[in-house]
C-alpha cells in the first residue's frame, strides 16, 4: 500500500514533465533520422550525396534539429503569454499549468541543443567544404559551391554568405553558453544580461544563413532519373540489365560516380530525356522560426507599450538585514498573489532590469503594491543609494520610513509564478529561507483581507532564518493574521513554524507585540521527514500542494520527500519556485 501511494505521489510530482521530455527527445530523433534518410537515398540528391557523402547526410539532419529547437527555445521566455495560460483555468488545468514552472528548464535544455547540434553541423559542413573542393564536378557545374577543382576551402568559407554567417553565429553561440553558467550569472549578472540579448543578431544572421543555397537538389528526377547518362551521348545505348560492379569500381574516384555511364540503362528502366537540373532549396528556417519569433517580438512589443509609463514610489522602507521595501502604485495595474515583477531604473542602467516577487497586490480596497529585496549585488546596491539616504546604526534596529524625491523606475509584468497555486490547494505547505518568503508574504496579505472565497482551507509555513532579526520584515503581518484566524474561530487555518538556523543567545523576538510568534519560534533546522509525516496523518487522502522557496539544500530534500512521502494517503506535489 505504502508502495502504491509513493508511485502516486511520483506519478504526481514527476510522470507529466518526463512524458514531456520524451516527447521533445522522440521528436529531435525523428527529425534526425528522417532528414538523414532523405538526404542519404533521395532521389533528388542522388548527385549531391555522390559528391558529398555522409557530411551532407549529417548537416541537413543536425539542421533539422536546429530549426526545431531555435523555434522552441523562444517560447519559454514569453512571459506574458505563460502567465496568460498559468491564469486562466479554461485554458490549461493545474497539471498543465505546473508544466509551465518547467519553463526555464525546458529553455535551458534546447539551448543546449542547439549549441551541441551547431558543433555537429559546423563539423559536418567542414566536411562538405572539403568534397566540395576535392570532387569538383565539370559535368554539373551549377552543382558546385567551389570555382574550380581545388580551391582553397578556407576561401570558400569567407567568401560565402553560409560561411560567414555560419562563423559569427558560432561565436555568439559561443559567448552566450559561456556567459549563461552558474558562476558568472553569479558573480557578474551584467555579462550574461547583454550577451543574452545577443541573440536577436543571431536570429538575423541564421535568417541570412540559410538563404545562400549552397546546396541544391535536382529538379527534375522524371526527366533525368538519377545515374542516367546525357541525352547527347545515348545513340548507341543497348538496353541492357544492370551488371553487378567489379572489385576494381572501388579504386574510381568520386568524379567517375558523377559521370553518366555508358552502356547501362539507369535503375528505374528509364532512358534520361534530359540534362539533370539542380535548383537551390526554399529556405525552410524561415518556417520553423518565424511564427515563434513573431509571437516573441509581438509579445515584447506589447510589453514596452505597456510598461511605458513609470510607476510612483510611495514609500521606501529599511528593514535589517540589508533589506529595503519599496511602496509603488501604477494606475490599472493588476496582478495575483505569488506574482512578479521586473525593476528597471535608468539612472542605473539603461537596459538591466531584474525580477522580484511582490510581497503585496493591489486589491479593491488597496492600490498599492510592492517588494522587498534584499541588497546583494552591484544593482541592488545602487538602488539603495538612490532610494535610501545615508542610514544610521539605529536602522538596523528599528525600521525606518523615508521621504525623500525618488528615481525614475519602470516595471514589466506582472508575470506568473508557481506560487499562484497556493490557493488551488485545499492544504498548502510553504516553506521559505530567508528572503525566499517574499512569494508567500502577497499570500498573507491576501488571506488578511478575505480567506473564505479561496479552495484552501489549511496553510503550512515553514520559515529558516539565520538570524533573528529577519523575521521582523513580516512580523506584524503574521501577527495580524493570526489575530484575525483566532477571532474568527478558524485558528487552524494558519500553522506557522518560524526556525532560526544559528542562534547567539537570543531565543523569542523582542517585544510583547510579537508574543504569538514566540511559541512558534524553533532553535534549529526542521526535521523534514516528520514535518512530512505529521502533515500526512492531518491530512489523510488529501492533495497537498508542497511550495519552495529558498536555498537549493532545502528544495531537493523537500523534492525527495515529495516523491517519496506515502503515508496516510496523503499525495504531496512539489512546486519550486524559479524566475522564468
Amino acid at each position: 500500500m505504502r508502495l502504491n501511494m509513493a508511485w502516486k505521489s511520483w506519478i504526481s510530482n514527476e510522470c507529466g514533465k518526463h512524458l514531456l521530455l520524451l516527447l521533445w527527445l522522440a521528436v529531435n530523433v525523428w527529425l534526425f533520422w528522417k532528414t538523414f534518410i532523405l538526404y542519404y537515398s533521395g532521389p533528388q540528391y542522388y548527385y549531391l550525396h555522390r559528391m558529398l557523402g555522409l557530411g551532407l547526410c549529417i548537416s541537413r539532419a543536425s539542421a533539422s534539429v536546429l530549426n526545431l529547437n531555435c523555434s522552441l527555445v523562444l517560447l519559454p521566455v514569453c512571459r506574458t503569454l505563460l502567465a496568460f495560460l498559468r491564469g486562466s483555468q479554461k485554458v490549461a488545468s493545474r497539471k498543465a499549468r505546473r508544466l509551465l514552472d518547467k519553463s526555464k528548464t525546458f529553455h535551458a535544455a534546447c539551448g543546449v541543443t542547439v549549441c551541441i547540434f551547431s558543433v555537429v553541423h559546423v563539423a559536418a559542413h567542414m566536411v562538405n567544404i572539403l568534397n566540395f573542393s576535392a570532387r569538383y564536378s565539370e559535368d554539373f557545374p551549377s552543382l558546385n559551391v567551389a570555382h574550380y577543382k581545388g580551391e582553397d576551402p578556407r576561401l570558400i568559407i569567407f567568401t560565402t554568405v553560409p560561411g560567414v554567417t555560419g562563423i559569427l553565429m558560432v561565436l555568439i553561440l559561443f559567448l552566450m553558453f559561456t556567459a549563461s553558467s552558474y558562476s558568472i550569472r553569479v558573480s557578474n549578472y551584467d555579462i550574461f544580461w547583454y550577451t543574452h540579448n545577443l541573440f536577436i543578431v543571431f536570429y538575423i544572421l541564421l535568417l541570412l544563413h540559410v538563404a545562400g543555397g549552397a546546396l541544391k537538389y535536382q529538379s527534375n528526377v522524371e526527366a533525368h532519373r538519377p545515374g542516367c547518362f546525357s541525352p547527347n551521348k545515348t545513340l548507341q545505348v543497348r538496353r541492357l540489365k544492370p551488371e553487378p560492379l567489379p572489385e576494381s569500381h572501388l579504386e574510381r574516384s568520386h568524379e567517375d560516380f558523377l559521370k553518366p555511364q555508358p552502356h547501362v540503362e539507369d535503375n528505374f528502366g528509364n532512358v534520361c530525356k534530359e540534362e539533370p537540373h539542380f535548383k537551390s532549396h526554399f529556405p525552410e528556417t524561415w518556417l520553423w522560426v518565424s511564427g515563434p519569433l513573431c509571437l516573441y517580438c509581438a509579445e515584447r512589443l506589447y510589453r514596452y507599450f505597456r510598461n511605458s509609463r513609470p510607476v510612483t514610489i510611495v514609500s521606501v522602507t529599511s528593514l535589517p538585514c540589508d533589506v529595503i521595501e519599496v511602496r509603488m502604485v501604477k494606475k490599472d495595474f493588476k496582478a495575483r498573489p505569488g506574482q512578479y515583477i521586473v525593476l528597471q531604473c535608468p539612472s542605473i542602467s539603461t537596459f538591466e532590469s531584474h525580477p522580484f516577487t511582490l510581497t503585496v497586490c493591489p486589491t479593491e480596497k488597496r492600490t498599492t503594491f510592492g517588494v522587498h529585496l534584499r541588497v546583494l549585488g552591484d544593482w541592488t546596491k545602487q538602488f539603495k543609494e538612490l532610494l535610501l539616504s545615508k542610514s544610521t546604526p539605529d536602522s538596523e534596529i528599528l525600521p525606518i520610513v523615508q521621504q525623500r524625491r525618488y528615481p525614475t523606475l519602470y516595471i514589466d509584468g506582472p508575470f506568473g509564478s508557481p506560487s499562484e497555486e497556493v490557493f488551488n490547494y485545499e492544504v498548502s505547505l510553504c516553506v521559505a529561507g530567508g528572503i525566499g518568503v517574499t512569494p508567500f508574504a502577497s499570500v498573507l496579505h491576501t488571506l488578511l483581507d478575505e480567506w473564505r472565497h479561496f479552495k484552501l482551507r489549511r496553510l503550512y509555513l515553514i520559515w529558516v532564518c539565520r538570524e533573528i532579526q529577519s523575521f521582523y520584515w513580516f512580523a506584524d503581518l503574521l501577527c495580524a493574521l493570526h489575530q484575525k484566524l483566532w477571532q474568527e474561530n478558524r485558528p487552524d487555518y494558519l500553522n506557522i513554524k518560524l526556525y532560526l538556523s544559528r542562534t547567539d543567545g537570543i531565543q523569542n523576538l523582542i517585544g510583547d507585540r510579537y508574543r504569538a510568534l514566540n511559541s512558534r519560534l524553533i532553535i534549529g533546522r526542521p526535521r523534514w521527514k516528520l514535518l512530512f509525516e505529521e502533515i500526512s496523518k492531518c491530512n489523510r487522502q488529501k492533495n497537498v500542494g508542497v511550495f519552495c522557496c529558498g536555498p537549493k539544500k532545502i528544495s531537493k530534500t523537500l523534492h525527495k520527500l515529495s516523491n517519496s512521502t506515502s503515508s496516510s494517503g496523503t499525495t504531496f506535489e512539489y512546486n519550486k519556485e524559479s524566475f522564468s
